[in-house]
């Protein structure tokens, strides 16, 4: 917990993830994959829930939203395209399955936001064999995976949770920059502010995995939202632009109806503040419970 600038509170707890996970690491579970001892068993404990080991802690889903601050950095240094560039842009077309003109019309904006329009379902459990970004992640090659999916509706439409959204992200980053996300996270984001240790998995053909694959510290983590509460300024340094931070959480799509409805910005969870209902709180979240 930080306040004014400085951590206020700061403890963890230590726990026996090979005594809590072993049984489950070993079952033939759809979290398992087909390699019970690598990377994508999500019940593993010499990767999950912390790297090898260490104090790298998985952050599962909230890599996708330091994946958006690392694009942010990009976008602020002139090195990013506009948010409304044609995701196909970054494909060669004639390789794509269920190509229609809506796929066509699928910008970066619309991945950043959960608004693609592809026929996603990642509603039921991960451990359920039907769940769309279950089967990405048995896959060869997520990418692949996620462009060749057919379309449900037209982009833009309405908030659906993808994770295969989110990975393209890397394939259009490394396009669009010719610099591989991590590369570039490791220079222009952590370098700044003073991160020095991660990990972050990689897909299965090499892909940065965009999705789900960042380790932190936890303080690391924080440095990150502390950014943002300074609105993109680190020291004398600007990492992202004040216009990206307030884009970032601002709410752009509703997830639920009603004012009381959780928000989403880029890759930002938006939720109704406890204390003052005219404002907004802002967060990550990720697979079991990851919340910062």
């Amino acid at each position: 917990m930080i306040r004014k600038g400085k951590v206020a509170f700061d403890t963890a707890y230590a726990r026996d993830y090979a005594q809590i996970y072993g049984d489950s690491a070993r079952n033939g579970t759809a979290l398992v994959m087909s390699d019970r001892t690598g990377q994508y068993n999500y019940f593993n404990p010499w990767w999950h829930p912390t790297w090898r080991g260490g104090d790298l802690h998985t952050l599962q889903s909230v890599t996708k939203t330091v994946t958006s601050v690392v694009i942010g950095t990009a976008v602020t240094r002139g090195e990013f395209p506009a948010l409304d560039t044609p995701v196909l842009r970054y494909f060669d077309t004639t390789t794509i399955a269920n190509l229609d003109d809506r796929k066509r019309r699928i910008t970066i904006r619309h991945l950043l936001t959960m608004t693609g329009g592809f026929d996603w379902n990642e509603n039921t459990s991960y451990s359920d064999t039907m769940n769309s970004t279950t089967r990405m992640e048995a896959s060869h090659d997520w990418v692949r995976f996620t462009i060749n999916h057919p379309m449900a509706e037209e982009p833009g439409t309405r908030w659906n949770y993808n994770s295969g959204g989110s990975e393209l992200l890397a394939h259009i980053f490394r396009g669009a920059t010719g610099v591989d996300i991590e590369e570039y996270a490791a220079r222009h984001l952590f370098a700044p502010l003073g991160i020095t240790r991660w990990f972050w998995k990689r897909t299965p053909n090499g892909l940065v995995d965009t999705e789900g694959g960042l380790y932190l510290e936890s303080l690391d983590l924080a440095r990150i939202w502390q950014l943002f509460a300074l609105r993109g300024m680190w020291g004398a340094t600007r990492v992202v632009s004040e216009a990206w931070v307030t884009e970032s959480v601002s709410p752009l799509v509703a997830i639920s109806p009603g004012p009381r409805g959780a928000k989403y910005g880029l890759k930002w969870w938006l939720y109704p503040n406890p204390v003052d209902p005219t404002r907004l709180v802002w967060a990550g979240s990720g697979f079991r419970g990851q919340l910062p």
